[in-house]
């Protein structure tokens, strides 16, 4: 049978998002203070000959998390193991994983928040004393065998820190929290970007792909490629400001990184609601998205950019999100006939 051949398969896809990563400190542009703190903790540890410390890593998706857990087992020099809390379902499966590990290496556990919070605990003595309490049997039979581990370093990666128990959050010695880029950071790192893929980039066209970033460097190598292909389509190939700003006209993404959904978002708050408040499963079902989506991906962009707020009523629509979308702003309150309470319309 024949094949249909494509210019990319999605493994393509995916090796071409692992060679935009970082693979060294250096190499890691933005969160600075946060980059000076580990490159003091890895020197000190690797002069030592020691595990570096339990670090935990929070912010929004798309930031580096996952490619600063892999710095670290690089700079170190030593294993790096991954996996994610969802898919660790019984103490089996964490047994295998720690026993398995070799000296020093970094054990990555992305999503750590939905680790169930029986199996937490599992974790608490191999991260303290690294010993692992077996039961072996059952009932009146059952006897408790310990194993001990190599010293390894467990790199816990959160979208919701607020979510982990206070018992295994103390037990990480590096807490960090990543922060959204600035615009002149993700213009390095799309240049950066555009340097390993071999496009000729032009500073105007980096900005213009920054400022519409949502300040997340994920977000800015996914435009990058949409707009390369934008340019080698209908333009000279060359990602300039204007091609940069056309393609992600026609990607749908404005000048405040907004795509179609949040402004469908904004615009069911603003014309559906009158400006809200309106709760978030009522919003979900209007704008026919999960509650959890909307929550994670969407809102925290909407409320740094100071287009929406959150009430304990619901969610409100701000004067700017009524500029943006280019509405009349909401009425004020006005009193009613007689001195009454204001009517809000």
């Amino acid at each position: 049978m024949n094949r249909i051949q494509t210019p990319y398969s999605i493994e393509d896809e995916d090796e071409l998002d692992r060679s935009l990563r970082p693979r060294r400190l250096e190499d890691f542009i933005g969160q600075h203070a946060l980059r000076e703190q580990l490159a003091v903790a890895i020197e000190a540890a690797a002069a030592r000959g020691d595990a570096l410390d339990h670090l935990l890593l929070a912010g929004p998706p798309g930031l580096g998390k996952t490619s600063l857990a892999q710095i670290v087992a690089s700079e170190l020099d030593v294993p790096f193991v991954q996996t994610a809390g969802p898919a660790l379902e019984r103490k089996g499966d964490i047994a295998a994983f720690l026993t398995a590990l070799e000296p020093r290496s970094v054990f990555f556990v992305d999503e750590i928040h939905r680790l169930p919070r029986t199996l937490e605990e599992t974790f608490y003595p191999a991260m303290e004393d690294h010993r692992l309490p077996i039961t072996v049997g059952q009932g009146a039979g059952a006897r408790v065998v310990t194993l001990d581990l190599p010293a390894f370093t467990l790199i816990g990666a959160t979208t919701r820190s607020g979510l982990l128990s206070t018992p295994l959050r103390d037990r990480f010695g590096i807490q960090a929290r990543l922060e959204t880029y600035s615009e002149t950071d993700l213009a390095a790192i799309v240049a950066r970007s555009a340097g390993i893929l071999e496009i000729p980039l032009e500073p105007g066209g980096a900005a213009a792909i920054a400022t519409r970033s949502r300040g997340t460097p994920r977000v800015a190598n996914r435009l990058l490629k949409r707009v390369r292909d934008y340019a080698e389509v209908r333009g000279d190939g060359v990602l300039s400001a204007d091609s940069a700003c056309a393609a992600l006209d026609l990607l749908e993404v404005d000048d405040r990184g907004l795509d179609r959904l949040d402004r469908e978002i904004l615009r069911a708050v603003c014309v559906k609601f009158s400006g809200g408040p309106v709760g978030l499963s009522t919003l979900a079902v209007v704008v026919g998205e999960e509650q959890d989506t909307i929550e994670d991906v969407y809102e925290p962009h909407l409320l740094r950019e100071g287009l929406l707020k959150r009430t304990p009523r619901g969610r409100i629509a701000t004067p700017a999100a009524f500029a943006h979308l280019h509405l009349p702003p909401p009425q004020a309150s006005v009193p009613a006939e007689g001195g009454a309470d204001p009517v809000l319309f």
